[in-house]
């Protein structure tokens, strides 16, 4: 289910006046809840392995996926000014680790030269590692999660100096 009919979805119910919808297809289980005049709750549990989206603002309540946030940091010299930096962001909702395994080194060590398409990280999302590639050559200046903590989509894990 694309993000286009999540939100057809949304403004059905918020045309409709039911406060509650609940669907299941093979990919997908949908549950979305209105209570009051607050947004809708829509939970998400697909069976397949896709990027959750981001929230869509409309003029309609808008969709959010269930997902702890977290601002955590990883220790490091703090640069300057971020304004030269590209940031490399996650690509989806799951938990971030440095490595591919806890016996392993890290990919990406602050100060590390990086190219493009160099795996920086992994994200686990429903049980599926996926690797994360770099998308500007560059030098590691800040990593911004500490390893096995849940990201958000979008969020930023890296902060690179272009090379």
């Amino acid at each position: 289910m694309s993000t286009q009919d999540i939100q057809q979805l949304i403004d059905f119910i918020s045309q409709s006046g039911l406060d509650e919808v609940n669907i299941e297809t093979t990919d997908l289980k949908i549950s979305v809840k209105r209570y009051g005049t607050a947004s809708p709750v829509a939970q998400l549990s697909p069976t397949t392995v896709a990027p959750v989206p981001a929230p869509v603002p409309v003029p309609a309540p808008a969709v959010s996926a269930p997902a702890p946030a977290v601002t955590a940091s990883q220790p490091s010299a703090a640069p300057a000014s971020t304004s030269n930096y590209v940031t490399i962001k996650s690509p989806m909702i799951g938990t971030f680790y440095r490595s591919s395994s806890p016996e392993t080194p890290s990919f990406v060590e602050v100060g590390d030269n990086v190219s493009e398409g160099k795996v920086v990280c992994i994200i686990e999302a429903m049980k599926l590692f996926n690797e994360i590639e770099s998308e500007v050559s560059g030098r590691i200046v800040k990593v911004l999660v500490e390893n096995a903590t849940p990201v958000e989509y979008d969020q930023p894990l890296f902060l690179v100096e272009p090379i």
